[in-house]
């Protein structure tokens, strides 16, 4: 064997346990995601409930915002999709919270720092909540599995729909919003 395709086969082995790592290592055991409850947070089933701190040291409870259509946005600062998205998510924002329209933007602060959060946000200037999820444990019981991950959420906590991926045009969001909206308090 050349020593070309030794280290091809070496650097392939390594590229295929590192992924096997991390599959290992971001996988949400069965059933811990929502203690049982539904199999995942999805479309027409409530929104699992958590309560995470925001940049200035304030608690946010998603169950404390019913009554309000809610976006909740996982992002990180390092992601590309994430970053694209954040000005129309700014937008959508400012168009609509005057209606009550609130947008969680939970960054995964267990894969980011609070250093480039704060960086970020003021580059962005980003004016809707922004929680911290420092341990991962809201990631886990949404069940991220890529970012952006976004959850319409209605009035009443169910959650309308799912987007994962990014980024989300700004149709998109106006129309998912103002779906929302229509609904009756």
């Amino acid at each position: 064997m050349s020593s070309s395709s030794l280290r091809w086969s070496l650097f392939s082995l390594l590229i295929l346990l590192i992924g096997a790592g991390w599959i290992w290592v971001s996988a949400a055991p069965n059933g811990d995601a929502t203690s049982g409850r539904i199999p995942a947070p999805r479309q027409g089933f409530q929104a699992p409930d958590f309560s995470l701190p925001t940049l200035s040291g304030e608690t946010v409870t998603l169950s404390d915002l019913r009554g309000q259509p809610v976006l909740i946005n996982l992002w990180a600062t390092w992601c590309p999709p994430c970053r694209s998205e954040m000005p129309d998510l700014q937008a959508t924002y400012e168009a609509y919270q005057d209606l009550g329209f609130v947008i969680l933007a939970i960054n995964a602060t267990y894969q980011d720092s609070p250093a480039s959060l704060e960086t970020f946000v003021d580059e962005y200037g980003l004016t809707f909540p922004i929680l911290m999820d420092k341990s991962g444990d809201t990631a886990r019981l949404y069940q991220m599995r890529a970012l952006p991950t976004s959850f319409f959420i209605d009035r009443e906590g169910i959650i309308q729909e799912v987007v994962v991926g990014g980024p989300m045009s700004p149709a998109l969001l106006q129309v998912r919003v103002e779906n929302l909206l229509q609904e009756a308090p």
